[in-house]
């Protein structure tokens, strides 16, 4: 058992001990993932915390439980984009790579729309910090998207609120300044019609398609730390993914 941040809940430990164990590939997909029975007799802990291990890595979306069988690593669908640039940012200090470049179109605080208010945990408090920007390289806009952040995290990051770019990174600059780390990430994808201020803003005609990608970044302790809507063009995006056939 590996020696874990003290400050995480026990089952959160667990969790993404096992995530961990996912994301490198030592478990695949397919491949089934400890019982509730077998967690808690190996992290000396109670059957229901074991329990809410398990749950915790479904509502992530990385495994699934198999009514009479066991549960078993998920098919995983990569973002590859959001992924490449938080690594990115991590390893040379900007998101961006050689030839792209991003206008921040609007930032500040607004009343967070219904999703995201949902996605954010926002209650009482609606007001919420948003950065909406174009990203282009040289054949023209790559996509548009909107990061929104909950009311604390825009108190303590003053930055989120100017139309200057941040070098390293909305997500990278959020973590230093508030000492919370991105753990992990959940993306929703599905294509629709752009709107007006879509096409207008990624230069498409009337009636085209675009992706259109939520993804919710999660801290250490399973709260969401930023919310971001990217709408992709149909001619810039395209899903990459390998697995087994046989």
């Amino acid at each position: 058992m590996p020696k874990i941040e003290e400050a995480q809940p026990k089952y959160l430990q667990i969790a993404h001990y096992i995530r961990d164990q996912i994301l490198r590939g030592d478990l695949k997909p397919g491949d089934e993932v400890p019982s509730e029975r077998q967690l808690a007799a190996d992290w000396g802990v109670s059957r229901p915390t074991a329990a809410r291990s398990l749950e915790a890595l479904s509502r992530q979306g990385l495994v699934e439980k198999r009514q009479g069988s066991g549960t078993y690593v998920r098919s995983l669908e990569v973002n590859r984009r959001a992924r490449e640039l938080y690594g990115r940012a991590r390893q040379t200090g900007k998101i961006y790579a050689p030839g792209e470049y991003a206008v921040i179109t609007s930032a500040g605080w607004l009343e967070a729309p219904d999703h995201v208010a949902e996605a954010l945990g926002l209650v009482k408090d609606r007001r919420a910090v948003h950065r909406r920007r174009v990203t282009n390289n040289q054949g023209g806009p790559i996509a548009l998207s909107t990061s929104w952040f909950a009311p604390d995290v825009g108190r303590r990051a003053p930055k989120l609120t100017e139309s200057a770019r941040i070098q390293e990174g909305t997500l990278v600059y959020v973590e230093k300044v508030t000492g919370r780390q991105g753990s992990y990430a959940e993306d929703r994808m599905c294509a629709r019609t752009a709107t007006s201020e879509e096409a207008a803003a990624l230069r498409l005609g009337s009636g085209s398609a675009v992706l259109v990608v939520h993804h919710v970044v999660y801290d250490l302790q399973d709260r969401p730390l930023e919310f971001a809507e990217a709408i992709y063009p149909p001619h810039r995006w395209a899903f990459e993914q390998g697995y087994p056939i046989a």
